[in-house]
């Protein structure tokens, strides 16, 4: 019988999370998807640091949790604020526009107290058309004006005081404290929590569950990894509806839970 979680339950056999990984990688690799090219000076931490500016040069991203957010934060240093913000721009929005309205939002309002300045509608116009921007736009300011307020102007590297934040949920959270702060954590998306069940490594109803299951199944060295491999697995093979199985790299690791028909 497998761990007994509030939110679910691990599966009934200890996952070969070693096995699991190395195909991942391999796919990944033979994919040719490689890891996202960014600009960049460098991976220095600098948390402390108020201000969100971009670097020079070219640097490979060690991808960790999400693509459009990891390279926002490899582009400014992995400044908490432009974590923060672009974090809340991806929920629901292609990478590839998180990236471009991210760079907008963050050339006007490099750090909290720069966005009080900007209007709503002025908000809303440089990060349209990200999912839900009318809504983002104002927890956006709300966030800043708390910010400024409780935290001198500061991102805290806290998840419950995250979660307080307007619009922040765990996996939300999470990327901000692996991608600014270097903090271990989970970050479970719809992709994570859909090929987990899938892989039958767990049993939960929602990501919340995944994530608390996770911690206690998965080796702490993949908690940083485990998102991006299966985020991009998800978005190109392991589909929500009729994935593709005849492509699948597991075919042993998986038990196919739920699927009914496939490619």
């Amino acid at each position: 019988m497998g761990t007994v979680n509030k939110k679910g339950k691990a599966g009934g056999t200890k996952p070969d999370w070693d096995a699991i990984v190395k195909a991942l990688e391999k796919w990944r690799k033979d994919a040719q998807l490689g890891e996202l090219p960014v600009e960049s000076v460098g991976r220095e931490h600098t948390a402390g640091t108020s201000g969100a500016k971009p670097g020079k040069g070219r640097q490979t991203a060690p991808a960790q949790g999400d693509p459009s957010v990891t390279t926002v934060a490899e582009r400014y240093r992995r400044n908490p604020w432009a974590v923060l913000a672009s974090t809340i721009l991806s929920l629901r929005t292609k990478d590839e526009v998180t990236l471009s309205r991210s760079q907008a939002l963050l050339e006007k309002a490099p750090t909290p107290e720069a966005l009080l300045g900007l209007t709503t509608e002025k908000i809303e116009k440089l990060i349209y058309p990200v999912g839900f921007y009318h809504t983002k736009a104002q927890n956006l300011q709300k966030i800043a004006a708390i910010l400024m307020e409780s935290y001198k102007g500061q991102v805290p590297a806290d998840m419950e005081l995250l979660l307080a934040l307007p619009g922040v949920g765990r996996k939300t959270a999470n990327l901000v404290l692996t991608e600014a702060f270097d903090m271990d954590g989970i970050c479970v998306d719809v992709h994570v929590h859909r090929i987990s069940n899938r892989l039958g490594v767990l049993e939960s109803k929602n990501p919340e569950g995944t994530e608390m299951i996770l911690r206690e199944i998965l080796p702490k060295k993949y908690w940083k990894r485990i998102n991006i491999l299966l985020v991009l697995y998800g978005q190109r093979v392991c589909r929500p509806i009729s994935p593709f199985c005849s492509r699948c790299v597991m075919p042993g690791l998986c038990r196919r839970v739920g699927v009914t028909t496939e490619r």
